[in-house]
C-alpha cells in the first residue's frame, strides 16, 4: 500500500489513471474510499490522486498532533513527494478547507479549484451563519453532523448507498474531538484565487442543511470568475448521492478549464 512519509506521519494515498493531475480531498465522514464512484470515470482522463487526511482512514496523526491545522501542509508535501507541480484540486466539506487553503497558499500550482458543499474557510456572513448552524445542530460533535450529511430522502431512495456511506465513516477511528472547532478556526483568503484567475467551481446540493446553497452563493459572489452550480435532490454529499450528475458537472468544468 502506498504511503508518503511526510510531516512526521505516513500519509496514505492512491493514484489512478493518467493525464493531468486531479486531487480529490474527502470530507469529515469519509476517506479515500469515499470517491469510489468518481475514480473510475475520472481516471480515464486524469491522474486521480486520493488520500486519507491525517487522523482519517489509514493516515494516523502523531500523538497530540496538529490535526486539521496541518491539512494544507500535508497536501503540499504529498504533491511534492509525487513530483506533481500543478493539479486541479477538488474538496468536499472538510476537504474544501484543504484545497482552498492550498490554492490560497500556492495559487501557481492549481489549474482548477472545485469546492463541493463547503465554505472552505472563506469568511463571509453566509459562511459564518452556516458554521453557527452546524454548531447549533451538533455542538461540534462529528457524529451528529454526519447525521445530516445527505438529503432526508436519500435513505429511502438508495438504502444500500446510504448504508455504504455510513459504513465508510465508521473506519475513521482516530478523529480528534477538536476537529470541528479547529476546522472552523482556519480562514483562507480568496484574493490569490482571484489574482491568479484560477478556474473555480462551487457546487452544492439543493437540500444541503449543513452548507446551505445561499452560503456558497455568497462565496461565489466574492470570486468574480467563479461558477456556482446547485444540484437538485441532493444534500451535503452530492458526490455520493448523485454521482453521475456530479461527475458530469466536474468533467465538463475541467474540460472547459483546460481549454481556456
Amino acid at each position: 500500500m502506498p504511503f508518503a512519509k511526510i510531516n512526521g506521519i505516513d500519509l496514505y494515498y492512491e493514484m489512478h489513471g493518467g493525464g493531468p493531475a486531479l486531487v480529490l480531498a474527502h470530507g469529515g465522514g469519509g476517506s479515500h474510499l469515499s470517491w469510489w464512484q468518481q475514480v473510475p470515470p475520472l481516471a480515464k482522463t486524469y491522474t486521480v490522486i486520493t488520500f486519507d487526511h491525517r487522523s482519517f482512514g489509514q493516515s494516523p496523526d502523531v500523538p497530540n498532533g496538529p490535526g486539521a491545522n496541518a491539512f494544507v501542509q500535508d497536501l503540499t508535501a504529498l504533491l511534492d513527494h509525487l513530483g506533481v507541480r500543478k493539479a486541479a484540486v477538488a474538496g468536499q466539506s472538510m476537504g474544501g478547507w484543504t484545497v482552498c487553503g492550498f490554492a490560497a497558499a500556492h495559487p501557481e500550482r492549481v489549474s482548477a479549484l472545485i469546492l463541493c458543499d463547503t465554505t472552505g474557510g472563506v469568511d463571509t456572513p453566509g459562511a459564518m451563519k452556516a458554521q453557527a448552524n452546524i454548531r447549533e445542530r451538533s455542538q461540534g460533535n462529528l457524529t451528529q453532523i454526519l447525521a445530516n450529511a445527505y438529503s432526508k430522502h436519500f435513505p429511502a431512495r438508495a438504502p444500500t448507498l446510504c448504508f455504504l456511506y455510513q459504513q465508510i465513516s465508521t473506519l475513521n477511528t482516530h478523529v480528534a474531538p477538536t476537529l470541528v472547532p479547529t476546522l472552523f478556526s482556519l480562514k483562507h483568503s480568496v484574493k490569490p484565487i482571484i489574482e491568479h484567475q484560477i478556474p473555480t467551481l462551487l457546487l452544492v446540493g439543493e437540500e444541503d442543511v449543513l452548507t446551505p446553497p445561499q452560503a456558497m452563493e455568497n462565496i461565489a459572489a466574492q470570486i468574480p470568475h467563479a461558477r456556482f452550480v446547485k444540484v437538485p435532490h441532493a444534500g451535503h454529499s452530492v458526490y455520493f448521492e448523485r454521482a453521475e450528475e456530479f461527475n458530469r458537472i466536474i468533467e465538463d468544468f475541467l474540460h472547459e478549464a483546460r481549454n481556456e
